[in-house]
Parts: C-alpha cells; sequence; structure tokens
C-alpha cells in the first residue's frame, strides 16, 4: 500500500484498535486457478497472531482459494470526508483542497479452513461474544436449541489467517498544521464524530 512515513502506523496496540473498530473487513485471496476472491464478513483478532471468522458453505472463497499463497485481510475504521472550509488555511490564503482521511490495516497471511464441529464452535462463539459484549442482555450461541446450532454449523465453515505481516496506515491530517488539525477536530464533531476523535488521538 502507499503509505508515506507520516501516516504510517506502527504501534501494535493502534494496529489491534484500527482491527477491532473495522466493522466489515475484506478477506482476499489468490484463487487457484488465477485471479482473486474477496469476501466482506467480520473477522476477529485474537493475539498474538491471528484472525478468525466464517462463511457460509455457499460462498466458493473457502473452496477456490489457494492455500499456498497469502491471503490479504483489510481493514477500515475510522474514515471520512475532510473539508476544506474547517482549515485555518482557508481564511489566511484559500489555498486548500478536499481530502479523505482514513485509518486501515492490511493483514497478510496463510488462510486455513475449519470444518470440524468443536474449534467451528469455539470460532461462532468468540465472534458472537464479541458482538454482544456490552449488551444489557447479551446473547450466547448456548441460548439457542443445541441441535439447531448444530444444524447451523453444517451450513458453514470457519477462517483462520496466522498473520505473518501487519501493516497500518492513519491518514488522519498529520500533514497539516496544528491550527488546521484542530479545524478538522472540531468541523468533524458533529457529522463524524468517530473521525474527530481518531484525529484528535494524534494531535
Amino acid at each position: 500500500m502507499y503509505n508515506p512515513p507520516a501516516f504510517a502506523e506502527k504501534r501494535q496496540e493502534e494496529l489491534e484498535a484500527i482491527m477491532r473498530a473495522a466493522s466489515l473487513p475484506v478477506l482476499v485471496s489468490p484463487a487457484r486457478g488465477g485471479g482473486l476472491l474477496a469476501t466482506h464478513l467480520p473477522l476477529l483478532f485474537q493475539a498474538p497472531d491471528r484472525l478468525i471468522g466464517h462463511v457460509a458453505k455457499g460462498n466458493f472463497h473457502w473452496r477456490d482459494f489457494d492455500p499456498d499463497q497469502e491471503s490479504l485481510a483489510i481493514f477500515v475504521a475510522e474514515d471520512g470526508y475532510v473539508s476544506p472550509s474547517w482549515y485555518a488555511t482557508k481564511q489566511e490564503t484559500g489555498r486548500v483542497v478536499p481530502t479523505w482521511n482514513y485509518s486501515i490495516v492490511h493483514a497478510t497471511g496463510k488462510l486455513l479452513i475449519v470444518e470440524e464441529p468443536a474449534p467451528l464452535l469455539e470460532i461462532v462463539s468468540a465472534l458472537t461474544n464479541r458482538h454482544e459484549q456490552g449488551r444489557v442482555h447479551p446473547w450466547a450461541v448456548a441460548d439457542a436449541p443445541d441441535d439447531y446450532i448444530a444444524a447451523q454449523l453444517k451450513a458453514i465453515v470457519g477462517l483462520v489467517l496466522t498473520i505473518t505481516r501487519l501493516e497500518g496506515k492513519a491518514k488522519q491530517s498529520q500533514n497539516r498544521s496544528l491550527a488546521d488539525r484542530h479545524g478538522v477536530v472540531a468541523g468533524s464533531a458533529e457529522e463524524n464524530p468517530a473521525l474527530s476523535a481518531a484525529v484528535k488521538r494524534r494531535l
């Protein structure tokens, strides 16, 4: 990825935070017969080096990917349009243009398929617990009848990506003056609070 030094994010805690904040990553894999396969799906990072998820058996990604090649999971967290009107520089010189801010992680690694019921149930349970946490009445996989869950598991396959490389980029106005960056924090606060907070963290 194009990643100028000003935007390169190498801190492990920030890379993990971006992966946690990304609601629907994209998994891209080389296909055995050539070309690329891409699937949008929730993925959960498990320290130190695993991503887990699952897809429907009807999704040909799990059957057609090349297991000898590395796959790539793309995470996008806070992102949004940056208006030139937010910059102090607009008032000073008018020499400003729009841009887009974003925080992303590319996770590269070998992809494995999980079809056995016990580890597949662990994947489904871990993903469910992650997204149900914080609810007043969180739902758990164990809340559903065992035979129903067993039937559902037969319709999916688990995915495990063992990470070999993480690359992060946080383009959050670091290349602007401090006054312009404060302007982005204030300007985006109402229409995109997550973006405003991301810029503020890097002031």
